[in-house]
């Protein structure tokens, strides 16, 4: 990013807290009121003197633990099962309907829930935030899956790679892009839960001592804890997306080529993981076989609209 597009983002911002400022301390009371709300230099008063206690790094340890262990449990279970459902009608037909119904409830509805089947509100807090992210994730998953074209499985299978070779080397590189969608929409949707959860039943946190201010009228003391808790969404997110820049690093940035691109890239790197399998001697591949066959798949991806599937090649016996 150049410096004049982080110029106008701290722009804005700074644009954003000077309008505040001045509402709240010119007692503007129209349609909206803010003759109750503080001031940007009452909250900046308020995050230090927070900042140097040890109550406030305490809350912020629960909460970035209960953050972290559900929202690592949503992104291991939300791509495997997303992934299952894609490719496989067995996955499809037991767990389809199940997710269909459960996932339009709210993870916050399911307080209730965990309260009843978790003997301790800290797991009760983790499975909230675990539910509310692991939908975003499977479903995200699940899409991008379904819309990998199959002419790069069949180009594998054709060079003599087996299932878990096609899932290592086309499925989840192919799909990787959609899932760091569903990870970055899971990670905010977690935070949105796991502060809600605080507030009503946990001990210690963000969320919970952001309600105890509000309890007691500790107006600065609310809006302390709401910039907390959007910072801390800000970095994670941010992480989240960090990483899956890296994680797809092998991918042509936007061009001009668009999805030809892509196909072309996802191509070579699944053909250089297949040329490595222990198949190929067995079934009378060459080096040259293989070359000759990833070249031609990756012109055709290129020239086409849309790929087709690579005929198999028989057995040299």
């Amino acid at each position: 990013m150049n410096a004049g597009r982080r110029l106008v983002r701290a722009g804005s911002l700074a644009a954003a807290l000077l309008l505040w400022q001045l509402l709240t301390s010119l007692d503007v009371d129209l349609w909206l009121r803010f003759e109750q709300f503080p001031t940007v230099v009452e909250v900046a008063s308020a995050f230090a003197d927070r900042v140097g206690t040890a109550t406030y790094w305490q809350d912020l340890g629960h909460s970035l633990g209960r953050i972290t262990v559900g929202f690592l449990l949503a992104a291991v279970l939300g791509v495997a099962a997303g992934t299952a459902v894609a490719r496989s009608r067995w996955a499809a037909d037991l767990l389809g309907p199940l997710v269909e119904v459960v996932r339009p409830v709210p993870a916050i509805a399911l307080v209730p829930v965990a309260i009843l089947l978790l003997p301790t509100n800290e797991q009760g807090i983790v499975f909230i935030t675990f539910t509310a992210a692991f939908f975003p994730v499977l479903v995200s998953t699940r899409h991008a899956v379904r819309a990998l074209t199959p002419a790069w499985e069949e180009a594998v299978l054709t060079m003599g790679g087996g299932r878990l070779r096609v899932l290592r080397s086309v499925v989840l590189p192919g799909a990787l892009p959609g899932i760091f969608g569903g990870l970055s929409v899971g990670i905010g949707v977690a935070w949105i839960c796991v502060i809600s959860a605080e507030m009503i039943s946990g001990e210690y946190g963000v969320g919970y001592r952001t309600w105890q201010d509000y309890t007691v009228v500790d107006y600065p003391g609310v809006f302390v804890g709401m910039a907390t808790i959007g910072c801390l969404g800000w970095l994670t997110s941010t992480a989240v997306e960090f990483l899956g820049r890296r994680a797809t690093s092998w991918l042509p940035r936007p061009t001009a080529g668009g999805a030809a691109d892509t196909s072309r890239a996802l191509f070579r790197r699944a053909a250089r993981v297949a040329r490595t399998t222990p198949e190929f001697p067995a079934r009378g591949h060459t080096d040259a076989d293989v070359h000759t066959d990833a070249g031609a798949e990756a012109g055709a991806l290129g020239d086409a609209a849309a790929p087709t599937a690579v005929p198999r090649k028989e057995p040299v016996p």
